[in-house]
Formats: structure tokens, C-alpha cells, sequence
């Protein structure tokens, strides 16, 4: 077990330190140039689009799909976890306050990563019972006619995402409960398998509905927190600013490697957190029904900014103005804890594990679809499905007793070489998404509410559901 733990770190090290920290920053800065910095240039058109999916969603009796927003909340349900509430306090404790500054840059650079796997994954999605799904597996097969590939893809992240990452999070709730409410872990994991059965075997329009509710209801309510410690605590927020600013750039501390610490935690909090350029995402964004696939790759680049530039700093907010990130040996989800009780009184140790719960358990939803798109594209067989469902809940109750790290280091190993795979194949088809996003802007600028076919991109092949 030692020997595979040393290989394990070893590749995590290697993969997470070097390698996808400099080709994420990479692709981002890439595409962001391609796309003309769509990520800034259409944020008014993401928030209006987000608003429209929202009342389609409410409004519409329509059984064909999933909604824009729907997608959007899969996503987002996914994305914002324990890892926004106790991965920040991580960054802040071992990288400082600058860390929050790169963390923040992460996702202003990878925001257009997302846009451009979002907006593939839309185009090259398939027809399901449900509606539609699809993903990098999807557009690896059509697109690039690799299906090894997408076969590669899909059973990293089956494993990574759809079973070990939800015993993670099921873990997260049981310590949670335990501490907060004196509530043993057995019957917390037996509470969460059942919960998840329910949900997970009623298809992804039943994920939806449940995610459509959950996703803005966690959201409002920590972010309705953050400001009451913001308020509170008005008089502080420029030195706050300062302080975040000052620490990302104090070359004095690049001699004992203050910089590196901060910039490094920072970032690779930004990317493990909203997921820009990993491949997960996209699997959410293809399901849903819209009439141009660069309208989900608009939503689903909102949900970078969501989880990175609203969740993760409203947690990195309460921390800082707190003054407790430099209380020795306190980190992770205690010093997140600690940070907010000494803001708001006791309650806010029980408010943060009902955070938990929420977060947590939407990250489980929102991980299981994306291993059920995947199982589908490997082989559309019940068999298999059912069997992977029964996997999913057996993972939530072990991860509710227990917690082996090799596990989760293998997660990490998995989820890394899942997201190398994503980036090779954005980077050759990126094109397509630059041109989808132009026949977008064409159609805009003839006050159009723009229509996609598979005839708009000239030589566009492997297309399932764009016909006229």
C-alpha cells in the first residue's frame, strides 16, 4: 500500500504542480484570445440568457429536454462543494491571503476553457430517451472519430467523479453531522443512500428538477451570510482588498517562497473548484434544449464566475475579516467553521454543516449524472446502468463510515489525467466553437434570436441534432 501511495503522489504531484496548472493557464489564455475574451465581452448576454432559461424552466410543460438553466444547475450542482467552504481555507492557510487573487484569476483566464468545451459538448450531443446528452466522450467519437479516446475519458470519470468524489462528499456530511448534532455516522450514510436511490433512479429530468431547487437555495443562502459579515464588517473590506492584493504580489517573501505558496494554492484552488477546462461540465451543458449550442456555452461559463468569484470569495470574505487564517493548526472546513462563529455567534457551526449537507449532497447529484452520460456512451445497456447506480450508493454509505486517502488520492490522479485527455482534444477543435460563437455574433447583429444547423459551421461533420 505504501509503494502505491508513493506512485500515486508521485503522478499527482508531477500532474497537478506542473503539467495541467501550465496547460490550463495555457489553453485559457489561448482561447481566450481566439474567442475575442468572450468571457468579458458577453457577461450582460450570460446573465440574460440565465434569466430566460430560469423562467422556461418554471413555465414550460415541455418534455424534450432538459432547460438551459436546469443544465446549469447539474453543473453548478457538481462544481460547489465542501471544496468552496473548506478548499479555500486550505489556500488561505497554506498560501496566504494572496492566494484568493490568483484564485480569482484562474477563473477569469479558464472561464473561456469552459465556453469552449460547453459549447462543443452542445453541438456534438446525441438523442437520448430523456432528451439529449453528450460530453467530451461525445465530441472525441464525432468529431475527432476517436473513440478509444472517449472510452479513456469516460471510465476516468466514472471512477473519479461518479464513485470515489461522492464517497468524499458523503464523508464530509457524516463528519459534519457528527460534530454539529451528535448524529451517528452509520444511520447519516443510510439517510444519504436512500435519498440518492430515490433521486438517482428517476433519470436526469428528476436530477434536474431536484438540483433546479437545491442549487439556488444553498447559493442565496450562504451568499445572504457573507454579506451580513460583510456589513458588519464595512469598515474593514479596503484593507481587505489590500491586504489580498499585496500578499498576491510580495516579492519579498519569492526568497522564501511566499509567492510561489500563494500563487500555486491559489490556482490550483481555482481549478479544482470550478472545473474550467476538466471535461465534467460539459456533460450537464449538452442536455440542454436550446436553439444555439454558444447559449449554453454562454451559461455554463456563468457558472465559472458562480462557483469561483461569488461562492469561493464569499468563504475566503468571512475568513479574512475574521483574522482567525493565522490561528495555528487551524485549516479546512474548522477554520471556515471558527471564521463564521466568531462572526455570527455559535448557530454558526450548525450553519455551516447544513451548508455542508447542501453542498455536498448536490455535488453527489450533480457527480452521478455525470457518470451515467459516460457509462451510456461506453455501452447503452440497463445492465450496466443499474449496476453503476448500485455502485454509487454502496460508495455513499463506505464514504459515510469511512475514509481511506489513497482513495482519494487516486481520485485526484484520475480526475487529472481526465482533464489532460479534455484539454488535447478542445485544443484541435476549438475552431468549431470560435466559429459557432461568430455565427452567433453574425445572427445577434441582425436582431436575430440566433438559430443553429448543422449547415452554419461550413464543413461541420459527425453533427446528430442540428438538422433544419
Amino acid at each position: 500500500m505504501t509503494t502505491l501511495q508513493n506512485f500515486i503522489s508521485f503522478g499527482n504531484n508531477i500532474l497537478w504542480s506542473y503539467v495541467l496548472i501550465i496547460l490550463l493557464i495555457s489553453v485559457g489564455i489561448y482561447f481566450s484570445f481566439k474567442c475575442n475574451f468572450v468571457q468579458f465581452r458577453f457577461i450582460g448576454e450570460m446573465f440574460k440568457l440565465l434569466g430566460e432559461g430560469a423562467s422556461k424552466s418554471i413555465s414550460s410543460k415541455d418534455k424534450k429536454g432538459v432547460s438551459s438553466f436546469q443544465a446549469f444547475c447539474i453543473s453548478t450542482a457538481s462544481r460547489v462543494g465542501t471544496g468552496n467552504l473548506a478548499g479555500v481555507a486550505i489556500a488561505i492557510s497554506m498560501g496566504g491571503p494572496g492566494a484568493v487573487f490568483w484564485m480569482w484569476l484562474i477563473a477569469l483566464i479558464g472561464a473561456t476553457s469552459s465556453f469552449v468545451e460547453s459549447t462543443l459538448a452542445q453541438i456534438y450531443k446525441v438523442r437520448d430517451k430523456d432528451g439529449y446528452r453528450g460530453g467530451p466522450a461525445y465530441y472525441m467519437e464525432k468529431a475527432l472519430n476517436k473513440r478509444w479516446m472517449g472510452v479513456i475519458f469516460s471510465i476516468l470519470i466514472c471512477i473519479s467523479f461518479g464513485l470515489v468524489f461522492n464517497s468524499v462528499q458523503a464523508n464530509t456530511i457524516s463528519l459534519a453531522f457528527e460534530g454539529a448534532f451528535g448524529i451517528n455516522k452509520i444511520i447519516v450514510g443510510l439517510v444519504l443512500a436512500a435519498i440518492t436511490t430515490i433521486i438517482i433512479f428517476g433519470g436526469v429530468k428528476r436530477i434536474a428538477k431536484v438540483v433546479e431547487i437545491l442549487v439556488p437555495v444553498m447559493a442565496i443562502g450562504y451568499i445572504l451570510v457573507a454579506l451580513f459579515v460583510l456589513f458588519k464588517n464595512a469598515a474593514h473590506i479596503p484593507t481587505m482588498f489590500k491586504l489580498i492584493i499585496t500578499d498576491a504580489f510580495d516579492f519579498k517573501g519569492l526568497i522564501g517562497g511566499g509567492i510561489g505558496a500563494s500563487v500555486m494554492m491559489g490556482i490550483k484552488r481555482g481549478l479544482f473548484s470550478n472545473e474550467a477546462g476538466m471535461g465534467s461540465a460539459p456533460n450537464a451543458a449538452a442536455t440542454a434544449e436550446v436553439t444555439h449550442p454558444v447559449k449554453q456555452g454562454f451559461i455554463q461559463t456563468l457558472g465559472v464566475f458562480t462557483d469561483t468569484i461569488i461562492i469561493c470569495s464569499c468563504t475566503a470574505f468571512i475568513i479574512l475579516l475574521s483574522g482567525v487564517y493565522n490561528t495555528n493548526g487551524l485549516t479546512g472546513i474548522q477554520l471556515t467553521q471558527n471564521a463564521l462563529t466568531s462572526q455570527v455567534g455559535s448557530w454558526g457551526t450548525t450553519f455551516i454543516a447544513i451548508c455542508i449537507l447542501l453542498f455536498a449532497y448536490s455535488s453527489i447529484i450533480g457527480n452521478y449524472y455525470y457518470g451515467e452520460t459516460n457509462i451510456e456512451f461506453i455501452k447503452a445497456n440497463k445492465t450496466w446502468l443499474f449496476l453503476y447506480r448500485i455502485c454509487v450508493i454502496l460508495m455513499v454509505i463506505f464514504g459515510s463510515l469511512t475514509e481511506i486517502q489513497v482513495i482519494w488520492d487516486m481520485a485526484d490522479l484520475f480526475m487529472g489525467l481526465m482533464a489532460l485527455i479534455n484539454l488535447i482534444a478542445i485544443i484541435q477543435l476549438g475552431g468549431i466553437a470560435s466559429a459557432a460563437l461568430k455565427d452567433y455574433v453574425k445572427q445577434k447583429k441582425q436582431g436575430k434570436d440566433p438559430v443553429f444547423t448543422k449547415d452554419s459551421i461550413k464543413g461541420l461533420t459527425g453533427v446528430e441534432c442540428w438538422d433544419e
